[in-house]
């Protein structure tokens, strides 16, 4: 039928349809299908190379849910997300600052933002000679200070690493939270600012009163964005720990990795994923209802 023949509402229809039809048939093939095909992985014994997967059903999540050194690395996960509100409230003092009419405050904002369109390994590799316990800038220049007690191994004491680690990931990403807060913070407007002023409110009431309640849901959009990269780091202590010292450094993800390519588990490193997913939708939803109270 040629497409002048039909109505209105046909032709509506049909170029709805040829829109989606790409975007659905490509989410369908590198997202549902794998996701899918990781939960029935999850339920098998397969070394990743053989034929056959043998179906063992739920041994593997209860060989998770009894090895206690599975979940033990999920306290190394926690300093990441301590790392990631300090990096927030950084980047909201950050954005208010850059936000009122200081000179030269675009190239600030550009200089605070340069971290984050950086390469993740290209960090990661950079960090290595910074933190180098014997010709590392960062001992090298506390040397230069006279403060050669505070000089240390950052990489290889398992008491720190993961500070040293989420100190990385928390310079990387202050730079987007920045932008997002700014953005917010300019889309309120300045008459509210004006009158606040001319009733006598100081800056701190200001913020409270007006920039706070207009930020709150983008505030909720990073704080989801914090927890949910704090659970799924990898790249860092991949790149430039392996895990270790000792394992000390180890992720969730990393242990998961190492699982399905050092051991061949594949089908225990997939139930670990599926559990890993399962942690992240249930502490955003925990974090909406009791701590944001539940916003639409």
């Amino acid at each position: 039928m040629p497409m002048f023949a039909m109505s209105y509402k046909v032709q509506r229809y049909v170029i709805l349809i040829s829109f989606l039809t790409l975007p659905l048939l490509l989410l369908a093939v590198f997202s549902f299908y794998p996701a899918i095909y990781l939960a029935w992985l999850s339920f098998t014994s397969w070394d990743g190379y053989s034929p056959e997967k043998a179906w063992v059903g739920i041994s593997n999540y209860k060989e998770i849910f009894t090895n206690a050194d599975i979940f033990k690395v999920l306290s190394h996960n926690f300093v990441y997300f301590m790392g990631g509100i300090a990096q927030n409230i950084i980047a909201l003092f950050f954005a208010v600052l850059l936000n009122s009419r200081l000179r030269g405050r675009n190239a600030f904002r550009v200089l605070l933002f340069l971290p984050y369109i950086m390469n993740s390994v290209a960090i990661a590799y950079m960090f290595t000679y910074v933190y180098d316990a014997q010709n590392g800038s960062l001992n090298a220049l506390l040397t230069s200070v006279g403060l050669q007690s505070w000089i240390k191994s950052w990489l290889g004491d398992a008491a720190i690493v993961n500070y040293s680690l989420a100190f990385i990931s928390a310079w990387k990403f202050m730079g987007f939270n920045m932008v997002i807060y700014l953005g917010a913070l300019q889309s309120i407007p300045g008459d509210l600012y004006e009158a606040a002023k001319i009733d006598g409110a100081g800056p701190f009431k200001s913020f409270l009163y007006i920039t706070w309640p207009s930020i709150i849901k983008i505030v909720e959009l990073s704080m989801l964005l914090t927890v949910s990269g704090a659970l799924e780091v990898f790249d860092l202590p991949f790149v430039m720990t392996k895990g270790g010292p000792a394992g000390s450094s180890q992720t969730f993800v990393t242990q998961t990795v190492e699982t399905a390519f050092n051991f061949s588990n594949y089908g225990l490193a997939s139930a670990m994923g599926m559990v890993l997913l399962f942690i992240v939708v249930l502490v955003i939803f925990v974090q909406r209802k009791l701590i944001l109270r539940g916003g639409d």
